[in-house]
Formats: structure tokens, sequence, C-alpha cells
């Protein structure tokens, strides 16, 4: 079981940065020869000795004496003599190649492949943005940040939840809720990016149109004590509580639940379905991880798992669905576990399991490259940079001096949000600039929320 609250002071953490070793193969096979070694076998040292003795002298005796006829006579007998030469070192064979210290085709590639990795991509080490959020909740097993697909953040303070248009920089309230039913312990965007669920402590949802702040409904009566974890897939809200259910609720009609999930012996404090919209994953505190098929539901009957993972040791809250591969599920465990755990959802296999050193609170995939990000909480309250598959470290980014208990992302992948209980909320540009607008190169777009300095 993990803490619900923690206040403890904790440590800084220091950022690491990979080292690459990088091969450089040379241009062309000149570049490593050695000098050029005489040929004795072509050489004439009978002739050698003359030149550099007799001929000498006889030079001097002829410039001294000259005459037209002595001088066509002299270099007649130059050439029957073949006295013209005038090296004395030989190179008449050609040098043997040097030795390869790779395999020429081995070199081209290798060549080839400097050219073609991607520059290292500059990750900043700190935030681009601090908001102040005041109020909220310092609690593991809630779910209180959300990104929509419209661009818009909301976040769950005490009792009110705000909404920040990204695109504007605005701020708005969306709604605060009466204390005999607050706080607010879970929100969500629907996949629209215009209406939001709200889950309450008093173990009522309710749904939202963000556009014209109304109150859509209010969905009562499927759970007995609080909702901290809500996912919605397509027109199916589905809901976890502290009583141990999963509740699909169908929001289009009158009585809204049509399935119901019993697994969990303690609260689901995190769900998140597949991105094809066939599987949910559920995390309890009761240290077990659940992977539910639709394609096997039953609104008639109390629904059976499909795999039960139990290598957790403590509460799992962070789940993340792999964006580039369907059946690959990470998840992530508390306190008292501290791994990060990768699954393949068709076979209930654990496919790795990585020793991370602090709780983990959250996970997000990177929607552009092959990375995962986690959020951490003692001692170090830091957020790191994954490699996958080989779960190398590419940073470790500080700056909460409290657990970073929530992560969202925006819709373009490229920033990601982060709240912790010491009532920070920091945005950060940890996932770069996808391919697309890359390409498109556009006017460079207003910093989200530029001008937003306080939540309230």
């Amino acid at each position: 079981m993990d803490a619900g609250m923690d206040t403890s002071s904790h440590l800084k953490a220091q950022a690491r940065c990979p080292l690459q070793e990088h091969f450089l193969p040379r241009k062309n096979s000149k570049e490593n020869l050695d000098r050029f070694i005489p040929n004795r076998s072509a050489m004439d040292f009978d002739y050698a000795h003359f030149a550099l003795t007799e001929g000498r002298n006889g030079k001097d005796q002829v410039e001294a004496v000259s005459s037209p006829s002595r001088e066509a006579y002299r270099k007649q007998l130059a050439e029957t003599m073949n006295l013209n030469r005038t090296r004395i070192l030989a190179f008449r064979n050609k040098p043997q190649a040097p030795v390869e210290l790779f395999p020429s085709g081995h070199s081209t590639s290798l060549h080839q492949q400097s050219k073609s990795v991607k520059p290292r991509r500059y990750i900043p080490q700190s935030s681009e943005r601090t908001l102040d959020a005041p109020d909220i909740v310092d609690d593991f097993y809630l779910n209180l940040l959300d990104w929509g697909s419209a661009n818009v953040l909301a976040i769950a303070l005490g009792h009110t939840v705000y909404l920040w248009d990204a695109s504007s920089g605005s701020t708005s309230e969306l709604v605060t809720i009466d204390e005999e039913k607050g706080p607010v312990t879970s929100i969500n965007w629907a996949p629209d990016g215009r209406h939001v669920a709200v889950g309450l402590n008093n173990s009522e949802v309710q749904l939202w149109d963000s556009a014209s702040n109304r109150q859509l409904r209010t969905m009562k009566g499927g759970h007995q004590s609080r909702v901290g974890s809500l996912a919605w897939n397509n027109h199916i809200l589905t809901t976890g509580g502290m009583d141990g259910l999963i509740i699909n609720n169908d929001v289009r009609i009158r009585s809204p639940i049509v399935e119901t999930y019993r697994g969990h012996t303690q609260e689901v404090c995190g769900l998140k379905w597949s991105g094809s919209g066939q599987q949910l994953a559920s995390g309890g505190n009761d240290n077990v991880v659940h992977i539910w098929d639709r394609s096997v539901a039953s609104s008639n009957s109390t629904t059976q798992w499909l795999h039960r993972l139990e290598e957790h040791t403590s509460a799992v809250k962070a789940l993340a669905w792999c964006p580039f591969q369907a059946n690959l599920l990470a998840t992530g465990g508390g306190g008292g576990d501290r791994t990060i755990k990768f699954w393949n959802s068709h076979t209930g296999a654990c496919l790795n399991s990585v020793d991370t050193g602090s709780q983990v609170c959250s996970l997000l995939w990177s929607k552009n490259e092959r990375e995962l990000l986690s959020s951490h909480g003692f001692t170090q309250n830091q957020l790191t940079l994954w490699k996958y598959p080989s779960m190398v470290k590419m940073a470790e980014l500080a700056g909460h001096t409290s657990r970073v208990l929530f992560m969202a992302q925006s819709p373009d992948g490229c920033t990601v949000a982060s709240a912790a209980g010491d009532e920070t909320l920091k945005f950060w540009n940890i996932f770069g600039v996808p391919e697309t607008a890359k390409k498109a190169a556009p006017k460079a777009a207003p910093e989200p929320f530029s001008h937003v300095n306080r939540i309230r």
C-alpha cells in the first residue's frame, strides 16, 4: 500500500546525458598509407656508385674543357652507354596495399551510417513555465490532470476544476463542487475534446460541456465510495472506485451502466484503454494489474478478466499503452515496488522489469519517438526519460520539490505538463517537435499559457 499523503522534503535530481561513441571511417584507402620503400631488385648499384663518384668528376672535367664536337661526342656516348639516368633509387613495383582495419564493405556501411544517424535531440533540463496550483490534493491514488484533444488542459484544485486554452492562453473556471460532494477526485477529457468527466469524493460522476460550461448529467449509484480514476472509450466512460469496482457507462442512454468488472479487492487507482479500444488495463492498491477484453464482456454477468498480473509489490497507478506496438503495456509500481514493467497483453507475459529506485507515479509514451517518460516520488521527485527498448536513461529532469503525482501530454505530443504535491504545475518541452511540424516549418506559435501566471 502506498501512502496517500506525503509532505516530506526531497533532494533535487542531477541531470545526466548518455555518451555515445562514434566510429569515423576514413574517406579513402590512401589516408593510412605508409612511406615508400625502395625496391633493391630494380636498382643498378654499379651505375649508382659511378654516378655518385666518377660520373660527377667527369662532368666537372667536361665543363672545364668543352667544345661543340666534344659535347656531341659525350651525349652520343652517354646515350649508347645508358648514362643519362639521374635517379639513384628505383620504385618500379607498386607498393602493397595497406592492411584494412575494417573490410571495405563494412567501412562503406559505417560511412553510410554516419550520414544517416539522426542528430541527438536537445532536451531542456528545466521547465518552460511554472504555474501556481494551490490546494491541489496530494494523494497518490487520484487523477487530477488531463490535456484534451482540443488543446485545453484541465486540472482539479480542491473542489474546483480549471481549464486552460493552450491556443489562446486564456484560463477559466469550469465548476466548483459543493463541500458535501467534493473534493474532485478524478478528471478526464472525452475524445471530442469538448466534454469532460469529473469524478467526486461522494461516488458521483458528472459530465460537463466545456464549451457552454453546462452540466449535462450526473451518474450515481454505481459506486459506493470515491471515484479516483476515469477513462473514455468513444461513448463509453469507464470509472474506477475505492470500492474496487470498474464500471462501463454508456453516456448516451438513461441507465448508463452496461458492464461491471470485479477483480480488484482495493481501490482502483489507474485505468487506461488501449488504442484499439478492445482492451482495458486497470491498476489497484491491491498491487494487481488486470487486462480486460471487451470482446468477452457481457452486461448480464460480472466480466472475467483476460489476464491477472501480480508481479508488482505495491500499488499500481501508472499505466500506459504503447502507441507503436499495440499489445505492449507499461506499468509502474508505488513506493514499495519502484519498478516499471512491460507486458504482452495478448499472452500476459512480463517482457522486462526495470528498477527505477523510487515511487512511479505516472507514465507517458512519446508519440514521435520510441521513448517513455516516468514521474517519480521520494527521493528525487524527478521526471525520467527512457529510451525503449534498451531502457537507457536519456535525461532526468528536476524542478519539483514533492512527488510528481500527475502528468499529461499535449495533443501534438511535444509538451508534457506535470503537477506535484508542491502545488506547482510545470510544462516541459521534452519530446521535441514532431516530424510533420519540422517539414512544414510554420511560424513559431506562442508558448502554451504564456499569458497565465497563476491558476487563480
